[in-house]
């Protein structure tokens, strides 16, 4: 469900082209990723091919797939012929208006949303040179919803994006002051991890705070997974409704007894995969841990040869390094 007051989806983009002998294996990476809290999972169609891949992939998943179309509406036509959940078009660069009514006529007959995209590096001919750029991609996002408003079609959602957080920032909460409809919220071409992470979540955080925004996305030049995780944490957090848990970690020094990194690498996929809102302390050293970590459900930590589990800042089991996974799954199933 988005909009409507349900609580923000999270959603990320399959980063390579498909193909017709590897579509097993994307679907179980889609299935880590639905565990990890992606809501809704984006592909680039450009042509029938890919079309008629992303048909044959739907089945195999539960999470929505989304098909991204530019220029022909062909392509838009021929997915809806399978169970996808939304086609993401502008409707300004399909051609000519005919072809926009073809796609909202079997987008209504088949209950299929559209998501408008707009982004300040695309922008229609006369908008180019409008020196406030969050106005601009406004203006531009009124004229998609208004082509498919003529049609009768309101089953609609707008994103308006730049690689700016201001604009970004802007633009939605001017869409915001002027429509009700769903917004797709996030900074486009943010960057990579840590620089697109910081620029994400400020315009994502701000936007979620003021209740604007019914599905985000992190646009990382990094794995569909950090999307995803950096994605839930800023939901969380712009909302205040956890609903997986949290990873609480030293970041390691030169008193550490425990090696946090390597165990938080082995370890995050599956614990961000739990869909309850518990803590889990991964401290790296007696100093840091069931002390410091006292608010933890869980936690870990170690000193020499002699490894500790422990919860709420009580110690429940001590283990030696080698057994230190086992020991730990076996106490975080009992939680």
């Amino acid at each position: 469900m988005v909009g409507g007051g349900h609580r923000p989806s999270v959603q990320t983009m399959w980063k390579a082209p498909l193909t017709a002998d590897g579509l097993r294996p994307v679907a179980e990476r889609v299935r880590v990723l639905a565990g990890l809290g992606c809501g809704i999972l984006r592909f680039s169609t450009p042509d029938m091919h890919q079309a008629e891949l992303l048909g044959a992939l739907a089945p195999m998943v539960d999470i929505p797939l989304v098909a991204d179309v530019h220029f022909d509406w062909r392509i838009a036509l021929r997915c809806m012929d399978f169970p996808i959940a939304k086609i993401r078009v502008n409707p300004g660069n399909l051609g000519e208006p005919w072809k926009l009514r073809e796609v909202a006529a079997k987008a209504a007959d088949k209950g299929v949303p559209i998501r408008i995209g707009v982004n300040a590096g695309s922008l229609p001919a006369d908008l180019k040179d409008e020196p406030d750029r969050a106005n601009a991609i406004v203006a531009a996002a009124e004229r998609e919803v208004a082509a498919l408003d003529a049609l009768g079609f309101a089953n609609v959602i707008v994103s308006m994006k730049a690689s700016g957080v201001e604009e970004t920032i802007r633009a939605n909460r001017l869409f915001a002051e002027r429509f009700d409809i769903p917004l797709h919220i996030g900074v486009t071409e943010a960057g990579p991890l840590v620089q697109g992470c910081v620029r994400s979540a400020i315009a994502i955080h701000t936007l979620l705070a003021e209740g604007i925004g019914d599905t985000i996305r992190v646009s990382l030049s990094d794995e569909p997974e950090n999307e995803v995780i950096a994605g839930t944490e800023i939901v969380a957090l712009g909302t205040g409704r956890r609903e997986s848990a949290d990873i609480v970690s030293c970041p390691r020094c030169g008193r550490a007894g425990f090696d946090t990194h390597a165990f938080v690498e082995r370890w995050r996929d599956r614990i961000y995969s739990i869909r309850r809102p518990i803590t889990v302390a991964v401290m790296g050293c007696v100093v840091n841990g069931p002390g410091e970590a006292r608010h933890a459900d869980i936690g870990i930590t170690g000193a020499g040869d002699k490894i500790i589990i422990f919860r709420k800042g009580e110690i429940v089991r001590t283990c030696t390094p080698e057994t230190a996974d086992t020991v730990f799954g076996e106490e975080l199933a009992r939680l």
